[in-house]
């Protein structure tokens, strides 16, 4: 799963200047991260390389300091957390990281394999940030026979479908998360879990193979509010989400669909969906400067009407026409994007 890198074939923006739609790199930002980023960490001292050095460095860490995992690591979970439940607290204030990018170095790779990793990380403080790291989960399939056999064969619905476990990469409560320079892929619910707090920064990772079927999550909002900038997404079933409740919302500028996806791209959840007797999906979106390969699903779906306002601008999709990308409702403004795979137009 994390053998491949990801390759960006052809240009991921149409137009100049001000008119440009679609997603670009900036200097030391490439899309997607890696090599070229200008924001990595090399590691004073002697990185951690085993589960039981990354508990203890955690646990002694404090605000401002840096927990740096070695780049060659393979840090196993799997047991312990199916035997002990253990969970990676990385604290408020406290950086975790590895050296993707530098010299070429894939990133040190925390995993595990078990299906009820909920999360693997939890961040217990406001300012975390966790960069240069590779988080693999235990599930990348999509198991549509088990949503099918859940849902449509009258096997008792949520209830049977939530026999089986589910997994979340990162999850915060806590205000202004960073997450950067990462590669996410095999978490059945979220790669990252954005429960609460607001100012969370989620920037040139690939986030990959999050696509299990009813849930698969690249990034998830509950009442959290989020930027989204320069990601790498393929293979999930949304890459960013969110439940819809009031006074979330999220930007998502210069990132790249890469072309798979088991459903729409982008979402908000509306009051149907959370059966809370509102209309209300979220409190805002600001969908910019983004580029839609993703062939056969839509690109952004709103399911129901904002408390302010969502603005979708300056992207270029490979859909045609703005109903084969859109799906909105109220108080949504779709203005200048450009469509189609070649010689676009713009609106």
């Amino acid at each position: 799963m994390f053998n491949a890198r990801p390759i960006l074939r052809g240009p991921t923006q149409v137009g100049t200047g001000r008119s440009a739609c679609g997603a670009v790199a900036k200097r030391g930002r490439p899309l997607g991260g890696g090599a070229g980023y200008a924001e990595t960490i090399r590691a004073t001292g002697s990185p951690v390389r085993h589960l039981d050095e990354l508990l203890e460095a955690l646990a002694a860490a404090r605000k401002g300091d840096t927990v740096c995992v070695a780049g060659d690591a393979v840090i196993e979970c799997t047991e312990r957390i199916y035997i002990d439940g253990i969970v990676l607290e990385l604290p408020g204030g406290v950086t975790l990281a590895s050296d993707r990018g530098i010299d070429g170095a894939p990133g040190g790779l925390i995993r595990s394999d078990a299906f009820a990793t909920r999360p693997l990380i939890r961040v217990l403080g406001a300012d975390a940030r966790v960069t240069g790291m590779r988080l693999q989960g235990p599930n990348p399939r999509q198991c549509l026979e088990h949503h099918t056999r859940s849902f449509y064969q009258e096997q008792g619905g949520h209830e049977y479908y939530y026999k089986f476990p589910t997994s979340d990469g990162i999850a915060t409560e806590h205000p202004r998360l960073r997450v950067d320079n990462c590669e996410l892929a095999g978490w059945s619910h979220a790669a990252i879990h954005l429960q609460r707090g607001d100012g969370h920064l989620v920037q040139h990772n690939f986030i990959h193979h999050n696509q299990y079927q009813g849930l698969g999550y690249g990034i998830c909002h509950d009442v959290a509010e989020s930027i989204i900038e320069g990601n790498l997404f393929d293979a999930n079933r949304h890459s960013i989400a969110g439940t819809g409740r009031g006074g979330s919302g999220y930007e998502a500028r210069h990132n790249v669909e890469m072309g798979r996806t088991l459903s729409h791209c982008f979402d908000m959840h509306g009051g149907r969906d959370r059966k809370d007797g509102t209309d209300v999906a979220g409190g805002w979106m600001h969908v910019h400067h983004n580029t839609f390969r993703a062939a056969g699903r839509r690109a952004i779906v709103i399911r129901g009407t904002p408390e302010d306002e969502i603005l979708i601008e300056r992207n270029w999709f490979r859909h045609r026409t703005e109903g084969g990308a859109i799906r909105r409702e109220d108080r949504v403004v779709v203005r200048h994007n450009a469509w189609g795979l070649r010689d676009p137009t713009v609106d």
